[in-house]
């Protein structure tokens, strides 16, 4: 069996290309034709591969890692449009591939369309590409393919990635003016512990008096500024690295996931946007009519949250021995009561989506009042870091002052 490469047109003639794997070439216009694609030209791929690998390597070093967010929301609102007006996975994909302008999201729907031509499921296919379809993404297709509602899923997904970017972009507006005081006053900071503090130095060291404390640790903070910066941003450097291969580590993945939830200020709003996640995907899979263990599981790995996903787990353990939803949701501690409320009206009368949806509605308001406070919370932390360091600074400078003064006068 050899990969060929062809080109088509769809039945609304666009224009489509990829690779099938096939014994001949008269197999690969079998499965174009299956697939609702009018194949223009078959070639083998050993004819193209080296000029592919070339243009693919030069493109992919011109372009990022994984598509915008941007991007995304556009694929899944497309998909959404055309999963619900009934058109075939493969060929709405194949249009897709054709239309979409980031290279890498392209090249990705031709490897998805590839796959799904050779029978494998969908959220499977998209789980091969972690680098554009995060486990996420994955997990919301999966739980939409085993519910039936394909389009559902897309449509949550587009509502999910609308409502992240718009956190995203909430929260650096609220933290653009802290960011910049802050770089403002540490290179104001800066300089004056190297230029400005070792004149004052060489003065303080005329005379024989004892330096107090702030002035001490501005001096030793100056000098080691002056003379190791080197070491200070090899040492920032190689905790950075550090820190990104911990993070990739199950460990450190876990440890920082929880670490993010404690966060100040920060944390809360992380928590209820993976909160709100998680009551749209179980209502959407309950009403679908995925089994509840089945819900708890893949709505826990969709929240991409380890730490989250271990306490849904937990859970799903809990409900395994025969307690109920509103009882393992308690045990586990992320719920308020209300919501755990809420949850046991849902089981009695039978209504547990309907309820988690209004939960989901619950917890994004939640999320939307503090993102319209988030200035406000930052504000008053900013004043007193600020205030801090500048009173530091102040009394490692004029503390000795004052000792030379009364020195002068006796």
């Amino acid at each position: 069996m050899g990969v060929f490469h062809y080109k088509g047109r769809t039945a609304r003639g666009e224009l489509v290309n990829g690779r099938l794997e096939a014994d001949t070439a008269e197999a690969v216009a079998d499965q174009l034709f299956n697939i609702g694609v009018t194949p223009i030209d078959i070639n083998p791929a050993a004819r193209t591969a080296s000029r592919e690998i070339t243009l693919g390597s030069f493109r992919k070093l011109l372009s990022r890692d994984r598509p915008a967010l941007d991007d995304l929301i556009l694929f899944s609102r497309q998909m959404y449009s055309l999963t619900k007006g009934g058109v075939p996975l493969v060929r709405a994909l194949s249009g897709l591939g054709a239309s979409t302008h980031n290279p890498i999201l392209r090249d990705t729907i031709r490897a998805v369309v590839e796959s799904l031509a050779m029978g494998r499921d969908l959220a499977g296919t998209l789980a091969r590409h972690p680098k554009v379809f995060s486990q996420l993404y994955v997990n919301i297709v999966r739980v939409g393919e085993n519910s039936g509602n394909l389009q559902e899923a897309f449509q949550r997904l587009a509502q999910y990635l609308s409502f992240d970017k718009d956190t995203r972009r909430r929260i650096r507006t609220a933290f653009r003016y802290p960011i910049i005081v802050i770089c403002f006053v540490s290179v104001a900071i800066a300089i004056l512990t190297t230029f400005v503090i070792p004149k004052f130095a060489t003065l303080f060291g005329h005379f024989d008096i004892a330096l107090p404390w702030p002035t001490r640790v501005i001096l030793a903070v100056s000098n080691f500024a002056s003379h190791d910066w080197p070491i200070v941003l090899a040492v920032l450097l190689g905790a950075a690295v550090a820190l990104k291969l911990w993070r990739n580590t199950e460990p450190g993945r876990y440890r920082w996931d929880k670490w993010m939830l404690k966060m100040p200020i920060v944390g809360d709003i992380v928590l209820r946007s993976a909160l709100a996640r998680f009551a749209r995907g179980f209502a959407m899979a309950y009403r679908a009519g995925v089994p509840l263990i089945s819900t708890l599981t893949l709505t826990g790995q969709a929240l991409g949250n380890s730490w989250l996903c271990e306490r849904v787990l937990a859970m799903r353990t809990g409900v395994e021995r025969g307690e109920s939803l509103s009882h393992t949701a308690a045990t586990a501690g992320l719920f308020p009561p209300l919501v755990l409320q809420m949850l046991m009206v849902g089981e009695e009368t039978g209504t547990i989506d309907d309820m988690l949806d209004e939960v989901g509605d619950f917890y994004e308001s939640e999320v939307e009042y503090k993102l319209q406070n988030l200035s406000a919370a930052i504000e008053p932390i900013l004043i007193v870091v600020l205030g801090v360091m500048v009173l530091i600074l102040a009394l490692g400078v004029f503390l000795p002052m004052w000792d030379i003064s009364r020195l002068a006068h006796r």
